[in-house]
C-alpha cells in the first residue's frame, strides 16, 4: 500500500451525509471536492466553508492537533492560516473528527504559474511569516509548557538523509530526474552532522509547496498544521531552496535572519527529500502540474545561492 492510499474513500456522498447529520445549518448539497492530499481530503461548503476529513487513521492525531493549536496561533501571524469554525464528532457513519474553516484564497505555487519575479516577493514574505512563527514569544504564547513534540517525524536529522536518498533513487527509477553527483554529496555531508540540540522553535513541521497558498503573487494562506512541533528552524526552510530563486533567496535572508551552515544543509537535503516524494506521489496519481513543479523544486534546491 503505497503512503498515499485512502484507509477510507472520502466521497459525495459521505461528505454530505456527515455535514446535514450533525451540521444542519450548513447546506450539505453544496459541497464539493477542493483537493486531496496524503492524510486528508478538502471538501468545500457553499463556497465559503473549507471542511477537512482525514483518509488514514495516522491522521486523526493531527487533526487534534490542529484543532487545538491554530485558534492560539492563528491571531499572531501576518499571514492567514485555518481557523476552526465548525467541528465535527466520530460516529456510526465516519469514524474520525473532521473540521471546517474559512475558505482562504489562492492556489498552491504548482497551480499559481509564478513569475521569476513574483517568486522573488514571495521571498520577502515567507521571511516576515516564518519570523513571526519562530519567535520565543510566538512558542510562548501557543505552547507555554511545551507540550507538542519536539520533531516527531525526525526530519531535522541526519537519518533523514537516507530517506531523501530512497526517494531522490524512487524519482530517477520513473525516469522523472536524473540527480546530478551534486545530490551525493549533499547527502553525505549531511549525514555526518550532530542532532540539532536547539533552541528550538514553533514549527510548522510540514511547509513544502502543497502547504502555501498564493493569490495574485502574494502569500495568501499557510495550510495542513497537523505537524506543527518544535524543531530546529532548519525544518520549515523547504521553500527558500524548492520554490525561491536566488534573488528571492536573498530577500528571504533579509526579512528573517541568519541561518546557519548546518541548517542550510538539513533544508536542502529536506527539500530534495520532499521534492521528490511529490513527484514520485503526483506521477501516480496523475497530478501534472505538481509533478512539473515538484521536478523543478529538485533542480533550485541544488543551485546553492542566496
Amino acid at each position: 500500500m503505497r503512503p498515499w492510499e485512502a484507509e477510507v474513500e472520502i466521497d459525495e456522498a459521505l461528505v454530505r451525509g456527515l455535514l446535514a447529520e450533525q451540521l444542519p445549518e450548513l447546506e450539505a448539497s453544496s459541497a464539493r471536492r477542493l483537493a486531496e492530499g496524503w492524510d486528508n481530503s478538502v471538501w468545500v461548503v457553499e463556497d465559503r466553508w473549507a471542511f477537512r476529513f482525514p483518509r488514514r487513521a495516522a491522521a486523526v492525531p493531527l487533526v487534534e492537533r490542529e484543532l487545538a493549536i491554530l485558534p492560539r496561533l492563528a491571531p499572531l501571524l501576518p499571514t492567514p492560516v485555518p481557523v476552526p469554525r465548525y467541528r465535527g464528532r466520530p460516529g456510526e457513519r465516519f469514524p474520525w473528527p473532521f473540521f471546517g474553516c474559512e475558505l482562504l484564497p489562492g492556489r498552491e505555487p504548482a497551480d499559481a504559474q509564478l513569475s521569476d519575479d513574483e517568486r522573488v516577493e514571495l521571498g520577502g514574505q515567507l521571511g516576515r511569516f516564518l519570523r513571526v512563527l519562530h519567535a520565543p514569544a510566538t512558542a510562548k504564547a501557543v505552547d507555554p509548557d511545551g507540550d507538542l513534540p519536539v520533531d516527531p517525524n525526525r526530519r531535522t536529522v541526519a537519518e533523514r538523509s537516507v530517506i531523501a536518498r530512497d526517494h531522490v533513487r524512487g524519482v530517477e527509477e520513473l525516469g522523472l530526474w536524473r540527480p546530478p553527483g551534486e545530490v551525493e554529496r549533499l547527502l553525505d555531508e549531511a549525514s555526518r552532522l550532530a542532532p540539532p540540540r536547539g533552541p528550538f522553535v514553533l514549527a510548522h513541521g510540514d511547509l513544502h509547496l502543497r502547504h502555501v497558498l498564493v493569490d495574485d503573487g502574494v502569500l495568501s494562506g499557510v495550510i495542513d498544521w497537523g505537524d506543527v512541533c518544535r524543531a530546529d528552524a532548519s525544518i520549515d526552510l523547504v521553500l527558500v531552496w524548492s520554490v525561491l530563486p536566488p534573488a528571492g533567496r536573498r530577500r528571504f535572508l533579509a526579512a528573517y535572519g541568519e541561518v546557519d551552515g548546518q541548517q542550510r544543509v538539513r533544508s536542502r537535503v529536506l527539500a530534495l527529500s520532499l521534492c521528490a516524494a511529490l513527484a514520485r506521489y503526483a506521477h501516480d496519481v496523475g497530478h501534472p502540474s505538481l509533478l512539473r513543479e515538484a521536478v523543478a523544486g529538485l533542480d533550485r534546491t541544488l543551485v546553492d545561492r542566496g
